[in-house]
This record gives structure tokens, C-alpha cells and sequence, in this order.
């Protein structure tokens, strides 16, 4: 029989391996109890402030100190963006933004108020995503050609179609819709998807465009009807929503983005942390779980391949708003 003395030295010396060996994987977390900024560019009860805190939760906890969202909104999150690059490089802000802001606004706005390339270094990618068209109770359609019979009809050929923020590729899109079926169809900006989603359940607006985190909740509530989503291929969150490809309207297959900006200069190593931490996040079952449960396709890439993703994807729409004939704003 094993003396109980010894069963105890045993528990002890397996208790402080095991304090060790988690104080070598974080060494930074139990020092640094400073509190980190997210900042998000749109209202709170939007997609992305609903990812951002999911998000946040857990960084808490695989870090070991504070994790806060901080809703700048305004703008396509321009406000924010400005704030990232006001803000000291020393790994207490980063940025969780959408394409919008980064590859969209620069091409768009004349005087943005920052630089990508210069301002912001990208931390870490962890999702693709689709946008998608919705229609609200204000329009008897449950279809893209029911929507686009309706206007032709009750519209005498005119609708307005909310989008999130304004010159954003949501815009363009209802331009695309707009010119494919003759239709004269305006976009309706608003200060985010959280006012835009507000006014379609109120049947204020009758279609909108936004991400599928945006629509996904209320689609299956019924409240929305999601009637075609971009990309190549159906989406595993709402496979009966046909690609906007299946309804003739091809071209847009090159999937928005999520992912993780510091203030330009932030160290190497604590971005490589906050990567790492990120990483360990979104493997998480649950947390894997429920982002893909909003419509995201759920994948980590480090900084440098999410520079990449970033700017092609640029580089995409560069060529379509060029060819829109839109000029800067």
C-alpha cells in the first residue's frame, strides 16, 4: 500500500508542474493586467459587435486579463479606424473589422483619415463571409424574381434597398441588381446593419443587403427572408438560399473577410500573443460552433496571409467600382 504521505508529495509536485507549465505557455498573462480594447466600427446589436464580444469572452480567459468592446460607430466604421491609428501601439487596441473598412473605404473616400497600409499591421484572420439580400414583410416577394416582379409592378420599376453604410460593396450590389433587371433601384445608407435590420422588421424598407451575420438570426425567425446570398457556392448556415451565381448574376465570388488590425508599430511578439490567443479562441468548439452558427466560415490565418487576403481582395473591387463609374467621395 503507498504511504498517504507519499500520495500527497505526489498531488504536490503534479500541482506545481501543472502551475508551471501554464505560466510557461501565457508567461505575459499574470504581468500585464492591463485592460484590452476591441474597438468595432458599427452600434452594438449589429453582426459584428455580436462577434466581437463572443470573441472577447473568451480572449478574457485564454489571455488572463481584461478583454472590452468598444463601439466606435459612424461612417463604415471610419471612426473607429481613426481611432486605431490615434491609438499607442502597446497592445492594449486592436481592431476587429470587416472588409468594409480596410480594402472598401480607402478606395471610396478621398479623405479616409487613414492608411492601411501605413497606419494599421494585420494581427490575425478568422473568418470569411457572404453578403446577402433580405426582404422584409414590407414586399409580398419571397424571391429574388418575385422582388424584382414586385418593383417592376407596385414600384412602377423604382425600390430602395437599405445597405449598412454608404460607397460599401452592399452599395454596389444593389446597383449590380439594379442594372441586371433594369430596374432603377437606389441604395438607402444607414449608420450600421443594427438601424437598417430595425427599420426592414418594421417595414420601413422592403429589402436590404447586409452579411448573413447581419440577417441570419431574423431569416430564421421568419421575420426576414434571405433570397440569394454572394459567393461560389450555397452557405452551410442557409443551404436553401440559392447564390446570386444560380440566379444569373455571377462575378462575385471573392468572400468578404474578418480579421484583426493593431496601431502600426505594435511589437511583433505581442501581436504573435494575441494571434496565438485568437487562434486557440476559435478552435474552441463552442465558439467555432456558434460563429459558424452566424454564417461565418470559420478559419485562422496569421497577419501575414491575412495582408495578403486584404489586399487582393482590394485589388478585386478596385477593378468593380472603376468600372461603376463611382467617383471618391
Amino acid at each position: 500500500m503507498t504511504d498517504p504521505q507519499v500520495r500527497l508529495s505526489r498531488r504536490a509536485v503534479l500541482a506545481t508542474g501543472a502551475a508551471a507549465l501554464a505560466a510557461t505557455a501565457l508567461p505575459a498573462a499574470r504581468a500585464d493586467s492591463r485592460t484590452i480594447r476591441l474597438l468595432v466600427g458599427f452600434p452594438a446589436g449589429g453582426g459584428t459587435d455580436a462577434i466581437a464580444r463572443l470573441l472577447a469572452e473568451r480572449l478574457r480567459e485564454v489571455l488572463g486579463q481584461p478583454v472590452i468592446v468598444e463601439n466606435k460607430p459612424g461612417a463604415g466604421g471610419q471612426l473607429a479606424a481613426q481611432a486605431l491609428k490615434a491609438a499607442a501601439p502597446d497592445g492594449t487596441t486592436f481592431f476587429i473589422s470587416h472588409d468594409h473598412t480596410i480594402s472598401i473605404l480607402p478606395l471610396v473616400a478621398r479623405q479616409p483619415g487613414f492608411d492601411p497600409a501605413r497606419d494599421f499591421v494585420p494581427v490575425a484572420g478568422f473568418a470569411d463571409f457572404v453578403n446577402a439580400l433580405a426582404l422584409s414583410d414590407a414586399t409580398p416577394a419571397r424571391s429574388l424574381r418575385e422582388y424584382v416582379d414586385w418593383v417592376r409592378g407596385a414600384g412602377q420599376g423604382k425600390g430602395a434597398i437599405g445597405v449598412p453604410a454608404p460607397a460599401s460593396v452592399p452599395e454596389f450590389l444593389v446597383k449590380v441588381i439594379g442594372d441586371k433587371h433594369g430596374l432603377d433601384l437606389v441604395a438607402a445608407p444607414y449608420r450600421g446593419s443594427a438601424p437598417m435590420i430595425t427599420d426592414l422588421l418594421g417595414r420601413q424598407i422592403a429589402a436590404g443587403v447586409g452579411s448573413i451575420p447581419d440577417f441570419i438570426e431574423n431569416h430564421r425567425a421568419g421575420r426576414l427572408k434571405v433570397v440569394a446570398v454572394l459567393g461560389g457556392r450555397r452557405q452551410a448556415a442557409m443551404p436553401e438560399v440559392p447564390t446570386f451565381a444560380e440566379l444569373g448574376l455571377a462575378g462575385f465570388e471573392d468572400m468578404p473577410y474578418y480579421g484583426v488590425f493593431a496601431p502600426a508599430g505594435t511589437p511583433a511578439d505581442v501581436r504573435e500573443r494575441f494571434a496565438a490567443a485568437l487562434a486557440r479562441v476559435i478552435s474552441q468548439r463552442e465558439v467555432h460552433a456558434r460563429l459558424t452558427a452566424m454564417g461565418l466560415s470559420v478559419g485562422f490565418s496569421d497577419g501575414a496571409k491575412l495582408a495578403a487576403r486584404e489586399q487582393a481582395y482590394r485589388a478585386t473591387w478596385a477593378r468593380i467600382i472603376r468600372a461603376s463609374g463611382f467617383q471618391p467621395q
